[in-house]
């Protein structure tokens, strides 16, 4: 897969590469980030550089798993990103979901990091974490629906699937924001920290997102 950037009315997203190392680093720091997600803990520097220098791009090369730094819009010209009143955005504000960066583009602090892996035919499980000091602001709704709609329009993806830890309700917020239907309770269904932990598990459909999809779904009459 070639690597692409997604642009939204305030974020950018792009392939991870060695230059978010340090803000990666930082982040992940983040005892709430160790807690709920598969980082290591303790995060090291050389994790960090590991996972942005070899392990996400290598994703994109092997057409397995695809990662996208989110990084807030600064315009040419701005002196400040978009989205600056914090107002939370709802699953239709998006402004471009798949749109290319424009020429005019330059970064802004590292909102979220954002991963789409490949689970089996047509299907791809969503992954997130967000850096602490930018919660609360609708960013990673924002950067989980311009990954999904790219992923059903790009990717082949018919079906995306969201899992988290049961009590993780930040993550389970966020997917229900960007229209995940909650599925159930996964008994042992992810490993933490050494141990089997149970999982929520949700999905997401192209048509929940108004979108069509390669082959027609057929739901279970009960």
């Amino acid at each position: 897969m070639d690597p692409v950037t997604l642009t939204t009315g305030r974020l950018l997203l792009r392939p991870v590469g060695p230059q978010d190392a340090d803000d990666t680093y930082v982040a992940c720091q983040d005892p709430d980030i160790q807690r709920w997600t598969t980082v290591p803990s303790p995060y090291l520097r050389e994790h960090a550089e590991a996972f942005t220098g070899t392990f996400a791009p290598n994703g994109w090369r092997d057409d397995s798993d695809y990662t996208f730094a989110v990084r807030l819009r600064v315009t040419a010209g701005a002196d400040e990103a978009h989205g600056g009143s914090g107002a939370a955005e709802t699953p239709g504000a998006l402004d471009s979901p798949a749109g290319a960066a424009g020429a005019a583009e330059a970064e802004g602090a590292l909102v979220a990091m954002v991963g789409l892996m490949r689970r089996g035919e047509n299907v791809a499980e969503l992954g997130f974490w967000a850096a602490k000091e930018h919660r609360g602001r609708g960013y990673m709704t924002e950067a989980a629906l311009a990954a999904a709609r790219w992923a059903f329009e790009s990717a082949g993806v018919e079906r995306l699937e969201w899992r988290a830890e049961v009590g993780n309700t930040a993550s389970r917020a966020v997917a229900e924001k960007a229209g995940f239907t909650m599925e159930g309770t996964l008994r042992a269904g992810l490993v933490h920290g050494g141990t089997r932990r149970d999982s929520w598990v949700g999905s997401l459909l192209p048509g929940d997102l108004g979108l069509p999809t390669t082959r027609a779904y057929l739901p279970a009459r009960l």
